[in-house]
């Protein structure tokens, strides 16, 4: 019961940037009666499994060609940073929440976004800003065989721009939290604010039905076994289809 309760308040915190409090006052309106801080706990428990779960089915880069940045999140009244990257056409390839912006972090994060995946996803093209700290992660990835040899180094400025301006995209999304205490908390929030920004560009397309908001959430409930299999609902709307072309 608390799952299918969790998922939909969960859903609607990630994707809208709406504040525990307000989505309490909403989920009262609608005659669900649960306190801000519970909401809290749950978007902690289960936006990292959303992530998880759903890991495979947003993941797979449209391109070999990554930008790859930086912003700043304030966790525990200090500036942690937090490591993405997305291909060419702004789909989301991987993030990482980090106290230090060093070379090891940068090594770090690049490692975990190049894991997995298949030998026609790796990057063949990897643009960064100046930081000084990519170069030597990226050389010291090569050497140890987890980044193409013939990937190449960029450091374009303007070619950074569909990264920067996703940033503040997802910066709307944090907003409302009104900051972290802890980077573990901070990192579990965020994981759910990245995954669903991915839905919502359209990175698990193939597996929404519907094809819409409905498709969205529908998503994250299968993942927790919260309604009809994926098979059923299919067969579902194969026949609302056919019964309106026989109408």
């Amino acid at each position: 019961m608390q799952q299918e309760l969790a998922s939909p308040a969960v859903y609607v915190t990630m994707p809208y940037g709406i504040s525990y409090r307000d989505l309490e006052q909403m989920m009262a309106e609608r005659g669900v009666t649960v306190d801000h801080t519970t909401i809290y706990r749950w978007v902690q428990k289960y936006a990292p499994e959303i992530e998880k779960r759903l890991r495979w089915q947003w993941r797979c880069p449209r391109s070999t060609s990554w930008r790859v940045d930086e912003t700043y999140v304030k966790v525990g009244g200090k500036w942690a940073y937090l490591y993405r990257a997305v291909d060419k056409h702004g789909n989301t390839i991987d993030f990482y929440l980090s106290p230090t912006r060093n070379t090891a972090a940068a090594k770090r994060f690049l490692g975990k976004a190049l894991n997995g995946l298949k030998d026609w996803e790796k990057p063949m093209v990897i643009n960064t800003d100046k930081a000084p700290t990519y170069g030597p992660a990226l050389a010291e990835l090569k050497a140890e065989g987890k980044c193409p040899e013939e990937t190449e180094h960029r450091q374009v400025k303007y070619l950074n721009n569909v990264v920067e301006a996703d940033h503040g995209k997802l910066k709307q999304l944090i907003r409302p939290v009104r900051g972290f205490k802890t980077l573990r908390t901070a990192y579990a929030t965020i994981k759910g604010f990245e995954v669903m920004r991915a839905l919502r560009k359209g990175q698990a397309a193939a597996f929404n039905l519907t094809r819409n908001m409905q498709g969205e959430a529908r998503l994250v409930e299968r993942a927790f076994n919260v309604g009809p299999c994926v098979l059923a609902e299919a067969v579902q709307l194969v026949n609302q289809q056919l019964e309106l072309q026989a109408a």
